[in-house]
Order: structure tokens, then sequence, then C-alpha cells
């Protein structure tokens, strides 16, 4: 060991020690920075500021209605070149109208916006989960999920767990984690911590690390004009033993090696990442929401986008799949970098026509965004230990640190898909063999004129009762799937759903269930 190494050494063995001592006697708390030392900061106008925080809403907002005809139309296939995708002046206006449930992207944001509003910046996870599961709008997969179970109450911090949410690696932090980076410029690590707080209502593992990656590309779009730096940067965000960071470093790579081919890097993604594994519908199914791959495709268009708007919106759409939400994170972290006065004019006039509209179940429209978001980013950056002087604003530099390793489903591999085409109002009965199951179904009113009402159900697997359900026939209240277990024994299990309040008027809906196994499946063949 040279001289240097062993100061080294011997410096980090002391404050080791120190560190420990200070643990034992209960006095971590008061450590602090030392007062010689002077923070870097990054600098940007608030001008410049607001201008970047308006191109991150216009920019989402553009990219959910361009995808809105082709979301899930396009499942394990690119859109073709020659297929045309609309777009006109009035195109958000008609789509704010015609499908506000469009805006989920947008409307969950706000959501938490408002939370951040009432409650202030320390706002509690708690508040979020109430606030986003009493609003009457439109949720699916693991928005709804977690909806349900904080109505049903499960805590925040549990309710997107995968043993609690069958859809936890899906794509819906994802999708509306862009308020956590909007508010934290330069900020990334202030990203993350926002997310800790809310993504885990609905998401965990990969579907978390989703949204950490996205609010941290927006984060990191607000200090440089480099994509490739942005999308490197905010991976670090990610702890590299997950699914999650491998894929967006193996899209990374591939382009590299076809800088010129998005649709050769998209057949690699393809046959390497579309696998899924947790959401029930698309286990066995070409749709794929999975958080990792439609990231994929998110990174997709930024990278071969290279910083053109146009080409970002066009690759990240034309990937498929989850096809308004890539292009809508893909368009809003272009659009925080470029700000909102060089988005292209034919992309931006659809937008200014409906500044003024309200997001359905919010008392927000665009207008009102902007300037709440700059209000919130200056906050932000003072409580993080930065500074507002006059017209410029002064963010503290810090590096990346990446957020705490979780994974969903591990050792729980689809084994098969099951029908199971069974309606009562008494229960279902059904066999599985493996590790773990979900059942799929719903629960519903005979008739249209029966009041909605909640049926009562008990899960029992082999002769023991492991939990009772509130089944709702309300859709907005509803449960994502009937049941499911994971972690059982290998083997076979008698399973039933019976109905504790039964009622000729209410029934049970069964569609079929998934079995899992505890070591991969796979079909050989020559």
């Amino acid at each position: 060991m040279n001289l240097l190494k062993e100061t080294k050494y011997r410096k980090a063995l002391a404050f080791s020690t120190i560190l420990s001592l200070l643990l034992t006697i209960g006095a971590w708390g008061q450590l602090t920075q030392p007062k010689n030392v002077k923070a870097d900061y990054f600098t940007i106008s608030k001008e410049n500021l607001k201008d970047k925080i308006k191109g991150g809403w216009a920019g989402q907002t553009i990219g959910v209605t361009f995808g809105w005809p082709t979301e899930f139309v396009y499942q394990g296939t690119f859109i073709q070149d020659y297929q045309p995708i609309k777009w006109h002046p009035d195109y958000v206006t008609e789509a704010m109208r015609v499908f506000p449930g469009l805006f989920d992207d947008i409307y969950m944001d706000l959501t938490f916006m408002e939370v951040f509003e009432r409650n202030g910046l320390s706002a509690p996870a708690d508040s979020f989960a109430q606030a986003y599961a009493h609003r009457g709008y439109e949720l699916w997969h693991a928005n709804q999920a977690g909806r349900y179970n904080v109505l049903q109450g499960i805590p925040a911090s549990k309710s997107g767990h995968w043993l609690n949410n069958p859809h936890a690696d899906d794509i819906d932090f994802q999708i509306e984690s862009d308020f956590a980076g909007l508010m934290s410029p330069a900020m990334p690590n202030a990203s993350s911590e926002i997310c800790d707080r809310v993504g885990h209502i609905m998401n965990y593992g990969d579907g978390w690390y989703g949204g950490v990656f996205i609010s941290n590309m927006y984060a990191n779009a607000f200090k440089s004009n480099d994509i490739s730096y942005i999308v490197n940067e905010s991976l670090k965000a990610i702890p590299a033993r997950s699914q999650f960071y491998k894929c967006i470093a193996d899209v990374i790579q591939w382009h590299k090696k076809y800088p010129q081919g998005w649709k050769q890097t998209w057949f690699e993604i393809q046959r390497k990442w579309s696998q899924e594994v947790g959401c029930p519908d698309g286990v066995f199914h070409p749709l794929d929401i999975d958080a990792k791959l439609n990231a994929a495709y998110v990174v997709l268009g930024l990278l071969y986008g290279a910083g053109d708007f146009t080409r970002t919106m066009q690759i990240s759409t034309r990937a498929g799949q989850d096809s308004d939400c890539n292009p809508s994170s893909a368009g809003g972290i272009l659009g925080t970098m470029i700000g909102y006065s060089k988005i292209p004019a034919y992309w931006l006039e659809p937008v200014r026509k409906a500044e003024n509209d309200h997001f359905s179940f919010t008392n927000l429209s665009l207008h009102k965004v902007y300037e709440l978001g700059l209000k919130h980013a200056l906050e932000n950056v003072q409580r993080h230990g930065g500074r507002v002087n006059g017209d410029m604003v002064e963010i503290v530099s810090e590096p990346v640190k990446p957020v705490l390793f979780e994974e969903s489903f591990p050792q729980h591999y689809p084994k098969q898909r099951v029908p199971l085409s069974q309606v009562s109002h008494t229960g279902i009965k059904f066999t599985v063999e493996g590790v773990g199951f979900v059942l799929r179904g719903h629960s519903r009113k005979t008739s249209l004129q029966q009041p909605d009402a909640v049926v009562r159900a008990a899960l029992w697997i082999d002769g023991a009762k492991i939990e009772e359900i509130n089944l709702p026939t309300a859709y907005s209240q509803r449960r994502t799937e009937l049941c499911w277990r994971y972690q059982l024994p290998p083997g076979k299990h008698q399973v039933e759903v019976k109905v504790l309040n039964p009622d000729p008027g209410y029934e049970l809906v069964s569609v079929d269930y998934l079995e899992y196994a505890d070591r991969p499946v796979s079909t050989k063949f020559d």
C-alpha cells in the first residue's frame, strides 16, 4: 500500500470509528456537514426556470394527446412509417372534451401538486394516498389497485407492494412522476425522495424505479442540453443489480452500437425485455404495461430523437405498447430541456388553445399549473439549501444517489393461464399448482336497477381461511382482480372464494387464473 492510499485508509478507519461511537451514544442526529465546506451551485434565471417548467408540462400534454389513437393498439410491434398519426390545431381541446380519462398521466400529477399546495412540501405519504383514492377519475392497473388498497385501510407505504398489488411493476407511477422532477430542478435526489413518499402508494420494485428514473431525467433536464447525459446521469439513481437498470443500460449500449437504427434497437429490446411477469392482464398476452419495457421506449425516443422534438415524438410513439404515456414522458423531458419557448409551433399551438381548460376532477388548467409549478420549484430549491436572489436561482449541486434495492415477484415465474368461466353469487372453486396464483374476474350487479354494493367474500386455501375481501361493484372502487396469493409452498392447492353475504342481485364472475412456478418455465423445441 503506497503512502497516499495508506493515509486515506487511516482517515477512513478513524472516521468509521468516530461514526460508530456517535451512533452508540445516540448522537447521529448531531452530525452536520463541516461549515468550511462550500456547496457547489447551479444557477438559472427565474425566467428560464419557468420556461423549462412550462415546457415540461406542455411537452407531456402534447405527447399523451399525440399517442391517443395508438395506445395499446400496437402490442409487440412498432407502428410502420407509412401509418399516419393524427395531429391538428384543436387536438388537445378535442381530447380533453371527448376522452378526459386520456390524461391520467397528468391529472394524477395535479392531484399530488394540490396536496403539496395544501399540506406543504413535507406532506406525508398518507395525504397523497387519500387525495387520489377519493377522486372520481378513471384509474387502471397499479393506480386502481393502490386506490382499492388505500380505501380498504392498507397503509400508503404498503399499498403498492407486490404482495398486495399484482400490478406492482406496471407503468403507473412512471407516467405520473413528472411532477416530482419538475418541482426539483437540477435536484435529482430531492426528486427521488418525493418518489419514495408517493410512488410506493401504487408501485414497488421496477414499477417504482420507473418513476424515480423519469423524474430524475426531468430534474437533470434543467441543467443540461445533452440528452445522453440526462439519460446516463439519471440511471445512476437506479440500483445496478435491478432488472430496470439492466434494461435501460442495454438500450444505451444498443444506441451506441446502432446509432442510426432505432428499429434495430427496438428489436433488441423486444427480444430481451418483452417478458411480462406481474401484470395479470399482460402475462401470456401481447399487452405489456411493464414499466421497464415502456421506459426503454421512452429512452429509445430520447436518444434517437437527439433533441429533435418531432423525431422524439414519432419514435417514442411508434415503438408501440403504452404509446400515449411514453411520448408524454419523452415530450415532457425534452420540453423541459429545451423550454416552452423552443417547442415547435406545430406541436405547441394545440396546447396554447387548451391552456385555460381544466383537467378532469381538478381545478387546475395548464396556465395555473405553470404558476403553481414555479412556486413549488422555488420552495423546494430553498428547502434543499438553495437560494433565490432577485431574478436568479442558485441550486445546490449534488451527485446522484442510488435509491434502495427492491424487487417484485422474486422466484415467481409464469407457468400457465387457465380458463375459469364461473358466475356465482355464492362462491368459486378451483385447483392450482405452483407457488402462486391470481384469479382474474370481478363482482357485478345482476340488474342495472340494482344499487352498487360490496360483495363480502373469504379466500380459503387448502381448508384454511386466508383473508376476508371486499369486492365493490362500483367501477371506481373495484378490486383489479378477485384474489391472489404468492409465496405458497410448491405443489397443488385447493382454492375457494366463499361469498359471505350472498344475494341473487350480486354475483362474482371469474375469467381465468394465472399459475406461478418457483423456477423458469421453458418450452423446448428444435
